[in-house]
């Protein structure tokens, strides 16, 4: 195990493994403090991120921060690392790497011939020492395109998961919040049901209601009920009507071990929702969830620092080949983002690494109401998200969900960073929004249009 080195002046920081190294020059963040594993303050963590910059990239291939035979996403990373996509940017440091992927040499095209030589823990050593400005860059130069019955993460476009939640999963509770999203033009990217309850009898319902609100209107998008992967195996046992495969996942196998997961139960809940072959347009079908802090709240973070095993989740996650991936990133609370300023940051980190691996990202730009963080620093967030390219985002009634008591993303914030940034929904549903003439376009602007469409306003009828 080789120990790195950095002097400023006459102060010699030594730090005695790459864990270590890469644990000290991550941006402060509360969690890293809660493990014991952050910078004692600033001069060290500017030190750790100096000797970080000169490290070699072959060197992560031959220090694993955690032990080959002891973890086995650890081994899903080794032994699926592709030296000839690698050969590229083999000779260069972590430096050189954040040198190259700034400049015009690094393009969309290449860094996708990239992506499968990047190990995650090259993707966050790298990200340690970039600026937001530098991960902002990055990112919106990578595009990861997926589909299943629409198409996601094409350039100019921006998407929404309409998340209409329920605090006891009552049918017209989350009709209505689903008719609301599609009338702001969300759900693009999924429309996707945090259950209340776990339930198969409850999972299969919600499940069968959505695919009947999809097919009446023929809307051309996906539907998801977060349950358990294990759970959604049953409902397609069940013959029920399942789109996405969801599970939250996490960079460790004992963190996954934690959620009832391994990567054998993964590949089960793929191969169950390839057997349904229910995409349209392609057949990416998984729909993961992480988070900062997850691997160090289970305690089996093994000690290394919450973004390098965030970043080593989205490993476990394009093995798999998602339709989405969302980051949930200030959803487990003050203890591992504490402000604003923490959530931002591991925001931007969280879209850039897994864009710089392959990997469709979305982001849950949200907080916990005992963080330091409001409303301003989720705008902030989503805006400089939006221009970074980001896949998708959430869409939920007046940004509150009441189902999960978390502040989040509401339908109308989607439309302001539309708007702003000119970017419009994914092309199929796109599509859809102007036949059925929620949008019109004029003088190439997508407005609101004039009436409800028929097909709801007979709906709303029926329920008067």
């Amino acid at each position: 195990m080789a120990s790195f080195v950095h002097t400023v002046g006459h102060l010699v920081y030594r730090f005695d493994s790459l864990k270590e190294v890469m644990a000290k020059a991550s941006p402060a963040r509360s969690g890293d403090c809660l493990a014991g594993v952050a910078a004692s303050n600033d001069a060290e963590r500017v030190a750790a991120q100096m000797a970080l910059a000169n490290i070699p990239l072959t060197h992560f291939l031959n220090e694993a921060l955690i032990p080959y035979e002891a973890d086995e996403v650890t081994r899903l990373i080794i032994d699926t690392h592709d030296a000839q996509a690698f050969a590229p940017v083999s000779h260069l440091t972590v430096g050189g790497l954040r040198d190259w992927l700034l400049s015009e040499e690094a393009n969309e095209d290449s860094l996708r011939a990239l992506a499968p030589g990047l190990t995650p823990e090259m993707a966050a050593a790298v990200s340690k020492i970039m600026r937001v400005q530098d991960l902002v860059l990055v990112a919106q130069k990578i595009r990861v395109v997926t589909r299943f019955r629409g198409t996601m993460g094409l350039r100019g476009r921006l998407s929404t998961r309409l998340q209409p939640n329920h605090p006891t999963d009552e049918p017209a509770g989350i009709a209505a919040s689903i008719l609301d999203g599609l009338l702001y033009g969300n759900g693009d990217a999924m429309i996707g049901i945090n259950p209340a309850t776990d339930s198969i009898a409850s999972i299969c319902a919600l499940l069968e209601m959505l695919d009947a609100i999809i097919q009446r209107y023929d809307i051309p998008t996906q539907s998801c009920v977060l349950t358990h992967v294990t759970t959604s195996i049953e409902a397609i046992n069940r013959g029920v009507p399942l789109d996405l495969v969801f599970q939250s996942i996490a960079g460790t196998e004992a963190a996954n071990a934690g959620f009832g997961i391994n990567l054998n139960v993964l590949q089960e809940g793929y191969e169950a929702g390839l057997s349904l072959k229910r995409g349209t347009l392609g057949q990416n079908l998984m729909y993961f969830e992480t988070g900062q802090g997850s691997a160090l709240s289970a305690n089996a973070h093994h000690g290394v620092d919450q973004q390098t095993c965030e970043t080593r989740a989205y490993a476990v996650a394009r093995h798999f080949k998602p339709f989405l991936v969302n980051t949930v990133v200030g959803f487990i609370g003050p203890e591992y983002l504490y402000n604003g300023k923490q959530i931002i940051r591991a925001g931007l980190e969280d879209h850039f690494c897994g864009k710089l691996l392959g990997v469709p990202m979305g982001c849950d730009i949200c907080y916990t109401n005992h963080a330091e963080a409001d409303q301003d620093d989720m705008d902030t967030l989503l805006t400089l998200l939006g221009v970074a390219g980001i896949n998708f985002i959430m869409g939920i009634p007046g940004s509150d969900d009441i189902m999960l008591n978390y502040q989040t993303t509401s339908f109308h914030d989607a439309l302001y960073a539309r708007q702003t940034l000119g970017l419009k929904p994914g092309p199929e549903f796109e599509a859809w929004l102007a036949r059925t003439g929620i949008f019109t376009q004029a003088d190439g602007r997508v407005r609101f249009g004039d009436n409800l469409p028929p097909a709801f306003r007979q709906a709303l009828a029926q329920l008067a």
